[in-house]
C-alpha cells in the first residue's frame, strides 16, 4: 500500500453498500419529499469530515433536488454554489466514460473486445496469460491493481511517462488466472485508456473531451490536474484523526482513465440522461456496458463494464461510487422509476456520499427491501474452517465458525465480523456481501465473497 500520506483511494466502490437506517417510507406528496431530501442532504454536513456537497435528485424529468450544501474552500469559508455548479473530482466515477469510449471505438471496428490486450499494447508483459480486452473492462483479468503496489506510493507524485507503470505492472504476477475472479483493478482501466490512444492517435484527455462531453454540453467536465486553474472547483480535503486537512499531493498522470475526470452535479445528471437515454452507445453496447458476465466457471457477478448492477424491481440499481484524494462521489440510475441520484463530496472519511445516495433513494423510492432470512437446514459443522485466497491488495483469509444459530465469518485484519442471514443451499448474505460454499467430491472446498466490485475465490486450508 502506498504511505498515508499518499494516499490515493480510487476505490471505486459500487455505491450500493447499506444505507443509513431508513428515513422514512416513500412519500408521495412532492412539496414533502423535496423538503426531505433537501433535510437529508443539510443533515449529511453535520458530520465533522464532510466540508461540502453538491446534489441532484431527478425522477424522470422532474428536478426534485439540484443544490450545494457546505463550503468548497474551508480556508476562505466560500460557500459550495447554491445551483451546484461547482466541479469535483470524480475518482472512479470516470471508468463508466472510459467503458463508454471504448465501446464507441469497438461500434466503429477500431477495437476488438475479444482480441488479446496485447495486440493493442505490445509493450505489456502478460506472463504467458492471454487476456481480452473485455476482461479489463470488469475486473476479471487477473492484472494486478497499480494502486495496491507499495511501489505506486514513490510514483504517485512524480510526472514520468505513462510506459513506467506499463513496465511495473508487467513485473507484477497475476493476482489470478483471467476469468476466474473479480478483483476492482486500476491498472486494467489505466491500460484502457492507452488502448484508446493507440487506436484513436489522439489523447485520452482529448477523446473525451471531443466524443463524450461536448457533444452533450458537459460544459463543466474536463480531465483534472494538479495545477490547472478551473473555475468553480471545490478544494478537496482528506479526513483525518485530527480534524480535515488539505488533500495530499498527487500527479494525475497516474489515476488518467481509471480515476481522473473532474465534473458537477449537474452535468453527471446529463450523462446518465443521454447515456441510459440512448444518445451515447448503440443498443447493443448499452446491453454490454450495462450487463454483468459471467466468471469461466459460469458464477454469475455483478460488475459489468465501469458500473455495479445490483438490486431488484423499483431498486434494481446501475452504479459507481469514486474516490481520490480529496474527494468521494457517488452516481446512481434506478432504471425502472429512471431516478438519477448524485452526490459528490469535497472531503474524504467515515461520512461518505454513498449512505446519503441510499438515504435520497429510500425517501424517492421507499425503504429497500432486507433480504429474506431462511432456516438452515444442513450441518454448520462442515462448513466451520478457515478459507484465503486473493483479495484486493492482499491475501484474505476469513475464519468461519458458529455461535448459537448463527454462522459467524471473520475477515482477518478486520475488526468487524459478519454474521449475515442464511439465503439458500449454501448462500448468505449481508448488505451488499454475498458470501456462498463450493462443494466438490463431496466436500465443501471452497468459499465466495462476492461484494460487486469485488469476488474472492477463497479456498478452504482449515477444517
Amino acid at each position: 500500500m502506498i504511505r498515508r500520506s499518499q494516499l490515493i483511494l480510487l476505490a471505486g466502490a459500487l455505491a450500493l453498500l447499506p444505507s443509513n437506517p431508513p428515513l422514512e417510507a416513500q412519500i408521495p406528496d412532492r412539496t414533502e419529499l423535496v423538503r426531505a431530501l433537501d433535510s437529508a442532504a443539510a443533515a449529511h454536513l453535520e458530520h465533522e469530515l464532510v466540508a461540502g456537497v453538491s446534489v441532484a435528485v431527478v425522477l424522470g424529468g422532474d428536478t426534485l433536488l439540484m443544490r450545494g450544501y457546505g463550503l468548497v474552500d474551508l480556508e476562505w469559508d466560500i460557500p459550495t454554489p447554491e445551483d451546484a455548479s461547482a466541479s469535483y473530482e470524480i475518482g472512479s466515477v470516470t471508468k463508466q466514460f472510459t467503458s463508454a469510449a471504448l465501446l464507441k471505438l469497438v461500434e466503429e471496428g477500431k477495437v476488438d473486445l475479444d482480441a488479446d490486450v496485447t495486440e493493442y499494447l505490445p509493450d505489456l508483459d502478460t506472463q504467458g496469460h492471454r487476456v481480452p480486452v473485455r476482461r479489463l473492462l470488469d475486473h476479471t483479468s487477473g492484472i494486478r491493481s497499480y494502486t495496491a503496489m507499495p511501489a505506486f506510493g514513490d510514483l504517485a507524485v512524480k510526472k514520468l511517462p505513462r510506459d513506467t507503470l506499463v513496465a511495473l505492472v508487467s513485473e507484477e504476477p497475476f493476482d489470478f488466472e483471467p476469468g476466474t475472479a473479480l478483483i476492482y483493478n486500476n491498472s486494467a482501466y489505466f491500460l484502457l485508456g492507452l488502448i484508446i490512444e493507440a487506436v484513436t492517435d489522439e489523447s485520452y484527455e482529448d477523446y473525451v473531451s471531443e466524443h463524450l462531453f461536448g457533444p452533450l454540453e458537459m460544459d463543466g467536465s474536463y480531465y483534472c490536474s494538479e495545477n490547472a486553474v478551473r473555475k468553480n472547483r471545490a478544494h478537496g480535503y482528506d479526513g483525518t484523526p485530527g480534524g480535515l486537512q488539505r488533500k495530499s499531493y498527487l500527479d494525475h498522470t497516474w489515476p488518467y482513465a481509471a480515476g481522473s475526470l473532474c465534473s458537477t452535479a449537474p452535468d453527471l445528471v446529463r450523462w446518465n440522461q443521454a447515456l441510459h437515454g440512448g444518445e451515447v452507445l448503440s443498443p447493443e453496447s448499452y446491453q454490454a456496458l450495462t450487463t454483468p458476465v459471467p466468471l469461466e466457471d459460469g458464477t454469475p457477478t455483478r460488475y459489468a463494464m465501469g458500473l455495479g448492477v445490483s438490486g431488484t424491481g423499483n431498486h434494481r440499481v446501475i452504479a459507481h461510487g469514486g474516490g481520490i484524494n480529496g474527494f468521494l462521489s457517488d452516481g446512481r440510475y434506478y432504471p425502472e422509476e429512471e431516478l438519477i441520484i448524485v452526490v459528490l463530496q469535497n472531503s474524504t472519511g467515515p461520512q461518505g456520499p454513498g449512505a446519503l445516495g441510499a438515504a435520497l433513494a429510500e425517501l424517492v423510492l421507499g425503504p429497500r427491501p432486507e433480504l429474506e432470512a431462511t432456516p438452515f437446514a444442513g450441518d454448520f459443522n462442515e462448513l466451520v474452517g478457515s478459507y484465503s485466497g486473493r483479495a484486493r491488495g492482499r491475501d484474505l483469509t476469513v475464519e468461519v465458525t458458529v455461535e448459537g444459530e448463527d454462522l459467524v465469518f471473520t475477515p482477518d485484519g478486520s475488526p468487524n465480523e459478519l454474521r449475515p442471514a442464511h439465503l439458500e443451499g449454501l448462500k448468505w448474505g449481508q448488505g451488499n456481501t454475498l458470501l456462498w460454499f463450493v462443494r466438490a467430491d463431496g466436500e465443501i472446498s471452497e468459499l465466495r465473497m462476492d461484494q460487486g466490485s469485488g469476488h474472492y475465490v477463497l479456498k478452504r486450508i482449515e477444517g
